[in-house]
C-alpha cells in the first residue's frame, strides 16, 4: 500500500480571540482574481463566537451533505448549552453556512492547494495568536478515487443543484485555476 500524505490544522480553542483574520484570509485567497476582493461568505473557515460568554470556535468547511442530520444533540461548555449544527463542519440544506453565496454550492476546504505550493494555508498564516497549527504526517492509503465515485458526486450535485449552476461553477472554478498558472 502507498504512503498518502494527510494534512490537517489544529485548532486551539483557548487561544482563538474570535479576530476573524483566517475568514479575510481565505476569503480574499478564494477570490476571483486571487486577493481582489474580501468577502468572508465565501470563507472556507468560519468562527463560531458567543462573545458574551468569551467563546469562539473555527470551525473548517468539510464534506457536503444532502439532508439535515438526523442528530439534534447540545453540548454544555462552561455551563452554556450548545446545539449540534454549532460544531458541524459540513455544509447541507438545513443551514447556509459553507456555500457558495452566488451558486448556492457547497463550499470545503481545500487547504489554500495553489501553484507553487503554499508552505501552510492562509487562515494558518494569518493567525496571529496561533490558534490555528498545520499539520502534515503520512499514513497508509487507499488507491485514488474510482471514475464511478466521481461520477457519483457528479450525480448528487446535479440532483441538488441542476445543471446550469454546476456548469456554472466549474467554469468558474477552472477559469480560476488557469489564471493562476498563468
Amino acid at each position: 500500500m502507498q504512503k498518502k500524505k494527510i494534512k490537517s490544522i489544529r485548532v486551539d480553542v483557548d487561544k482563538c480571540n474570535g479576530c476573524r483574520a483566517c475568514e479575510v484570509a481565505c476569503s480574499a485567497f478564494h477570490s476571483s482574481p486571487k486577493y481582489a476582493s474580501n468577502n468572508p461568505s465565501r470563507s472556507r473557515i468560519r468562527v463560531i463566537r458567543d462573545e458574551l460568554d468569551n467563546v469562539f470556535l473555527p470551525i473548517r468547511a468539510g464534506y457536503h451533505a444532502e439532508a439535515e442530520c438526523a442528530g439534534r444533540h447540545s453540548y454544555v461548555i462552561d455551563g452554556r448549552d450548545y446545539g449540534e449544527c454549532n460544531f458541524c463542519n459540513a455544509s447541507c440544506s438545513s443551514r447556509d453556512l459553507f456555500k457558495e453565496p452566488d451558486s448556492g454550492l457547497p463550499l470545503k476546504c481545500d487547504m489554500c492547494e495553489d501553484d507553487p505550493e503554499l508552505k501552510e494555508p492562509m487562515c494558518v498564516k494569518w493567525c496571529l495568536v496561533d490558534a490555528l497549527t498545520y499539520e502534515e504526517r503520512e499514513e497508509e492509503g487507499q488507491e485514488d478515487a474510482k471514475p464511478e465515485d466521481l461520477e457519483m458526486g457528479v450525480e448528487a450535485l446535479l440532483d441538488k443543484y441542476g445543471m446550469e449552476k454546476v456548469i456554472e461553477t466549474i467554469a468558474r472554478v477552472s477559469g480560476e485555476k488557469v489564471s493562476k498558472k498563468e
